[in-house]
């Protein structure tokens, strides 16, 4: 196996920046960063160390949300996202707590076990994405007690598999925000990357405790070069968005994640 620290050498920053453009493209039509695609990327192509990849993703993440917000102001403003404020509040009530315990979980497994339970939650992603992603809004689920209960379980849930996975979570975000608070498609896009900003900070500090976060000192390089083709990608992909149906893309980008699964799942 290649070096983790060589591995963007040997592979060239052409490729990064490509793979960056390409996966942000696909987030891009979706309304996602997607961090899903980029991981098995890392960890198949690149070949780094499982929980390395996590801590590469999670970065590159971050710096897709944070782009995303502003970007995405000029139809939802923040003053729409502020309004709705204890929704944020109740998600987050839940996710940073699982942010930080999934951090802390994922450091602890070995590699082995982290491929397995990457690729299991690939395969849920896969899931969620081909039946969840086109909820349509309405009524609320659930009110009152009830759903602030059922929006900080949700929130713990989401908050471990975008750590585990070094996601935005958004694919997870998006459907929970449609169904459990009847939000429009559209704003809840906009709130899950409200949410996802600061559950992302939590499990990145968590991160910064183990010795694999020294991966981002050792490849700073390969970071910014895969982070500024994910930027380009997802802002080309939002423009392409419409273009392709969604009755075509969901399903055939449910079938890249189950491929995916199925690689990490063997690689050694």
């Amino acid at each position: 196996m290649v070096d983790s620290a060589d591995a963007p050498v040997s592979r060239g920053r052409s490729a990064a920046f490509g793979g960056g453009a390409v996966i942000g493209a696909l987030g891009g039509l979706i309304g996602l960063g997607g961090a899903e695609f980029r991981l098995p990327l890392l960890i198949g192509l690149f070949n780094f160390a499982a929980l390395e990849a996590v801590i590469l993703n999670k970065a590159m993440s971050l710096v897709v949300v944070a782009s995303a917000l502003p970007f995405r102001a000029a139809t939802i403003p923040f003053s729409e996202i502020a309004a709705h404020w204890l929704i944020v509040v109740n998600l987050l009530a839940g996710s940073l707590a699982g942010a930080w315990f999934g951090a802390g979980w994922a450091t602890r497994l070995k590699s082995e076990a982290l491929y397995k339970v990457i690729a299991v939650l690939l395969v849920i992603i896969a899931v969620v994405l081909a039946v969840g992603h086109d909820a349509v809004a309405g009524q609320p689920l659930l009110s009152g007690t009830a759903q602030v209960v059922a929006g900080v379980v949700a929130g713990v849930v989401i908050g471990i598999v975008a750590s585990l996975l070094g996601v935005a979570g958004g694919e997870l975000l998006i459907p929970t925000l449609v169904l459990l608070f009847g939000a429009d498609i559209k704003l809840a896009g906009s709130l899950s990357l409200a949410v996802s900003l600061p559950t992302m900070l939590v499990g990145f500090t968590r991160y910064s405790r183990d010795q694999s976060f020294a991966v981002l000192g050792r490849n700073k390089a390969f970071l910014l070069v895969m982070a500024a083709g994910s930027i380009v990608g997802t802002f080309v992909g939002g423009r392409l968005l419409g273009l392709v149906p969604n009755v075509v893309l969901l399903p055939a980008l449910a079938v890249i994640l189950l491929i995916s699964a199925l690689k990490v799942w063997r690689h050694r």
